[in-house]
């Protein structure tokens, strides 16, 4: 390879997937590629939207851009941000040359979801909703793409699993780097035994990765946020702008920071559920390990980072390396490979990644959910492979909290011989929620 190949440099579709990417990782389960991705617009998809903040006007942006997807319905706590997405709505209408329709706006998700014009649901609610809605979809019989992480304990984790499959939903879980061109070289190589036998992976999901206690000022409650129904199952806390901040409409201002909700032990669970459903999700893809997972997680003290130990042998530290950027690091006898957002680099030249991939309009992870809706398979990332990657996160929570090693069963999904620890697989709901 030339010194100008993709490795030393940034490639600008990170986020997206070429037609000739889709092959890279054997067994995923994209559509026959005897038809692209991009001309699926054979029936109509209606999503609505449950959660519509930041983060749901990206994917609000992305799936309208999808032949036969309509966006029908949104619902959200807070009335401003109800009143944005409809605007956002009829503005991508009309920019689309369509008649801009207002979708059906909801304050309680439930009424969405029983609302039989909806298809399937786009969740992008706080973490602490993620279970109970994604739960309520499936017996909703809609089909579900869920934000990251899965969910906010194990416990949910494990009902949604045989909530999706009891019901025959699907179910695509946002984690959108199994998508790019970059990842999927890095574990296809790891995979394949290109790198020989892995020692160790190195994964970087930011500094003071673990969730501190809530600590945030009581402020005023802004008119229109019903900040009851935002809590939801969770202990009750008192309103800070931090946690859901606010927007105007005119002069229009939007978020000027993500919800500060994924810092806090109550409501997330800090860098490393938030970034690690990115990052550790990748280590455990080219490891080998979806639907499984470590057998020991020991927490970082001192200058020892937090480390998981798989039955493998093969350790995975939660650490800073290189550049500092969030990213992963596999590391093995023939040399290393690190990849992280919109980079590539081996030490091997062999396993350079060579060209930059073409960048298309829409992303393809968003695409990958829509087809799979049309010809009812599983897509890139199922609800096993989600909750495999949040119970990786998760159970490292647990450790660094108890300050103690913990010895997982990643198929039983217990720890072993420890009580105090087990408790931490779930909380007990308040305000009248359940699970099931």
């Amino acid at each position: 390879m030339s010194d100008s190949s993709f490795s030393r440099r940034k490639f600008l579709g990170a986020s997206l997937l070429t037609t000739a990417g889709l092959g890279l990782i054997p067994g995923l389960s994209f559509a026959s590629t005897a038809s692209p991705l991009f001309n699926i617009a054979n029936e109509r998809v209606r999503l609505g939207f449950i959660g519509v903040g930041r983060q749901a006007v990206g994917l609000l942006n992305n799936f309208m851009k999808i032949p036969g997807v309509e966006v029908v319905a949104g619902a959200d706590v807070y009335a401003i941000k109800r009143e944005r997405f409809s605007l956002r709505v009829q503005k991508n209408q009309s920019e689309a040359g369509q008649t801009a329709i207002a979708p059906k706006l909801y304050e309680d998700y439930r009424e969405l979801l029983a609302n039989p014009e909806v298809d399937a649901v786009v969740i992008a609610s706080p973490d602490h909703w993620h279970g109970i809605m994604a739960i309520d979809a499936c017996k909703a019989k809609k089909d579900i793409y869920l934000e990251k992480p899965l969910t906010f304990t194990i416990k949910e984790g494990q009902e949604l699993v045989k909530a999706v499959r009891s019901n025959g939903i699907v179910l695509a879980v946002g984690s959108m780097q199994r998508a790019a061109v970059n990842f999927q070289t890095a574990a296809m190589h790891v995979q394949k035994g290109h790198l020989g036998k892995i020692s160790q992976v190195l994964v970087h999901v930011g500094d003071n990765p673990h969730p501190k206690p809530y600590d945030l000022p009581k402020e005023t409650l802004p008119a229109g946020l019903n900040w009851e129904k935002w809590l939801g199952p969770i202990p009750a806390l008192h309103f800070n702008d931090l946690l859901n901040p606010g927007i105007t409409l005119n002069p229009e201002k939007n978020e000027a920071a993500w919800g500060a909700w994924r810092w806090y032990k109550e409501t997330g669970g800090g860098l490393m559920t938030d970034w690690g459903a990115h990052m550790i999700d990748i280590a455990q893809w080219g490891l080998s390990m979806d639907r499984n997972g470590p057998v020991e997680v020991v927490p970082g003290i001192g200058d020892r980072p937090l480390t998981y130990r798989y039955a493998n042998g093969i350790e995975m530290l939660i650490t800073k390396f290189d550049e500092g950027r969030q990213g992963v690091k596999f590391m093995g006898e023939k040399g290393w490979i690190k990849v992280s957002r919109g980079n590539y680099d081996t030490s091997v030249k062999e396993l350079d990644l060579g060209k930059e991939p073409e960048n298309f309009t829409f992303g393809s992870h968003h695409v990958d959910f829509i087809d799979c809706i049309r010809k009812r398979k599983d897509p890139i990332v199922p609800v096993e492979i989600g909750h495999s990657t949040c119970t990786a996160c998760t159970i490292g929570n647990i450790a660094a909290e108890l300050g103690k090693s913990l010895k997982w069963d990643p198929i039983a999904q217990v720890f072993q011989d420890n009580w105090e620890a087990n408790t931490k697989l779930h909380y007990t709901y308040q305000n009248g929620f359940t699970l099931t």
